[in-house]
């Protein structure tokens, strides 16, 4: 049974670790991606910096991090969160757990006040894109103020209100 909590300080060497191993393997391991974010090796400290930002950790039961997902402001002035750093480790995968985790994302960023959320990916990240598409996701035609990652090619939004 995985247990997905807010992250702790402990957390940030095994995301970081996590999120640069997968990047890497689908080789996005270079600018404008996440695996140079500055924020990348303490991300606890990244997201405790608001309440307007969250990342959970998804622990197995062995209390072993095997991945997580943020959000923070993105677009503050017009209700916009931007999912952030989605990422589970292959030995988690295929159990449902980024659906999992974005709807912990989704809780938070509606109860934060937030009306969208925006994510950035790249096409060759299909299992993401999978996911993101059967979650419910728009497509849009491209990022929303120029993008943080000028290496990523797809962007999605969804609408938080009901």
């Amino acid at each position: 049974m995985t247990t997905i909590r807010p992250i702790t300080s402990n957390d940030d060497v095994k995301m970081a670790e996590i999120i640069r191993t997968l990047l890497k393997s689908f080789n996005l391991d270079k600018p404008g991606t996440a695996y140079f974010d500055p924020e990348l090796d303490h991300l606890s400290e990244f997201y405790g910096q608001t309440q307007k930002r969250q990342y959970f950790v998804a622990v197995n039961d062995d209390n072993e991090v095997v991945g997580g997902a943020g959000a923070a402001e993105y677009d503050a002035e017009n209700g916009v969160a931007e999912l952030q750093k989605l990422y589970v480790s292959a030995s988690a995968q295929g159990d449902h757990l980024s659906t999992k985790l974005i709807d912990r994302v989704v809780e938070f960023a509606r109860q934060a006040g937030y009306e969208k959320l925006y994510l950035e990916t790249h096409h060759d990240l299909s299992a993401a894109v999978h996911v993101y598409d059967k979650y419910g996701f728009t497509l849009l035609d491209g990022p929303i103020g120029g993008g943080e990652h000028q290496a990523m090619d797809i962007f999605y939004e969804l609408k938080l209100k009901k």
